[in-house]
């Protein structure tokens, strides 16, 4: 379904640039507002990371949904899966997330949560789209929403990350290094962890509304490898601005991650015979982890980059477990969404569970070197349709055979093919991947 706003994970962009505007996001949520209200009673839960825009947007939505007559509960900051999870508990119309996940602080978005915990449907959104694009009006006064701040939201969402680990699981011994990536999680998850019994050291906690994801968090977990080293912890946990993602280290400062993770997750499954159905990773999911599941008899299917395909093909095929190499990990049988603590719960349970250190629980795969070659483009292209790219792909991947793989692909948000090549020697995968960038440069004339 063609949508004009909305992406596969809400509208997001730069703060001030259409359409992350105010008086946009004050249309938005008088169009959300339109459609919940069709849809029945009930008030609306928003929630936001700590950007300095949050403020100015949450004011913008609370307006608009006021106008369509729609009731509204504030969080405040808030972790995306924890807006997901009070959706659902408190029987929520919907939840509306203020958030550019690890984007830097100068970028926003809006992302929707049904009643069930889960991203909205295409129609729905859909729907929104139609009044975003008709005038707007406001319901007679007395008709007119109301918003009140929800003040128990943290200590809610602390507790039920807590109970997704069997209370047996005390973690008394373990000192672990958090960095919350000045991000929505800073006042969450060090309560979580520190009340599950783990000795707790925090960075990346002191949000200014300007810091959020700045060279700290999962997309820049360097900083938390070296404090694991500095304070000789067991492990690291690196979480990004809106909590959704986790990459972790193990006590030598090896960075563990999500593909290794997920590999992690899905072996204690299968160990406790609680693993059902195949596990969902992306295009860009690692072969060594297809291959490590492979040997514990588990299937791997790939779906396209970004997480709402993940869930797509989870509900398809009936899976439990899923997510990709960036560290977005879904544990369908713990919540209904990307959790970054949830997931490191799990890990931390297994780690208990089989008395091995995080590092003797990544060596059960090898992940394969990967090698990434951007080609701009000028000109928009197909690589599946030009048959000299297709044939310097197929004799690469006759060269690789079951060792390894080749991926091509043009992006979706700039003028780029994207080159993949991986393998197990990592001069060779080198090698073909500029071979094949070259083949792609020849074959657009760049």
């Amino acid at each position: 379904m063609t949508r004009k706003y909305f992406g596969t994970d809400g509208i997001r962009g730069k703060v001030g640039e259409p359409p992350i505007t105010a008086d946009f996001l004050l249309k938005l949520g008088w169009a959300a507002g339109r459609v919940f209200a069709n849809e029945g009673h009930g008030f609306v839960l928003v929630g936001k990371d700590t950007r300095i825009s949050g403020y100015m947007f949450e004011s913008a939505l609370e307006a608009g949904l006021t106008a369509a007559g729609v009731d509204t509960r504030l969080l405040g900051p808030m972790p995306t899966p924890g807006i997901a999870y009070l959706t659902r508990t408190l029987r929520a119309r919907a939840g509306i997330v203020i958030s550019a996940s690890h984007n830097p602080y100068y970028d926003n978005g809006v992302k929707f949560f049904s009643v069930q915990g889960t991203k909205l449907p295409d129609e729905i959104e859909k729907k929104i789209e139609e009044y975003i694009d008709s005038p707007m009006t406001t319901v007679d006064s007395s008709k007119l929403g109301k918003a009140k701040r929800l003040v128990d939201a943290a200590g809610r969402y602390i507790e039920f990350c807590k109970a997704s680990v069997p209370t047996r699981h005390d973690f008394s011994g373990m000192r672990i290094v958090i960095d919350c990536a000045h991000g929505a999680t800073y006042h969450i998850a060090p309560h979580v962890f520190s009340e599950v019994g783990a000795e707790v050291v925090t960075i990346g906690a002191e949000p200014d509304g300007l810091n959020i994801n700045d060279e700290c968090g999962a997309t820049k977990p360097e900083k938390l490898a070296a404090t694991v080293l500095s304070y000789r912890a067991d492990l690291g946990i690196a979480l990004d601005g809106d909590g959704d993602r986790l990459v972790m280290v193990d006590h030598k400062g090896e960075i563990v991650d999500g593909d290794e993770l997920i590999y992690i997750i899905a072996k204690s499954r299968q160990d406790a015979g609680q693993m059902s159905g195949p596990v969902v990773g992306t295009l860009m999911t690692n072969l060594g982890m297809e291959h490590g599941l492979k040997k514990l008899g588990i299937n791997l299917i790939r779906a396209k980059v970004g997480d709402r395909y993940v869930m797509e093909m989870l509900a398809k095929h009936k899976g439990i477990l899923g997510g990709e190499n960036s560290g977005h990990i879904i544990c369908l049988d713990k919540t209904t969404t990307g959790d970054g603590i949830i997931s490191a719960l799990q890990v931390m349970a297994e780690m208990q569970n089989s008395g091995k250190n995080l590092h003797e629980l990544k060596s059960g795969m090898q992940k394969y070197p990967q090698v990434l070659v951007n080609v701009k483009t000028n000109k928009k292209i197909n690589p599946d349709d030009d048959v000299n790219i297709q044939k310097s792909m197929k004799d690469i991947e006759k060269k690789l055979g079951d060792t390894g793989r080749v991926l091509l692909r043009a992006s979706g948000t700039e003028p780029l093919i994207r080159v993949m090549v991986e393998g197990q020697d990592n001069d060779l995968v080198k090698s073909y991947a500029n071979q094949l960038a070259g083949d792609v440069k020849k074959a657009i004339g760049a």
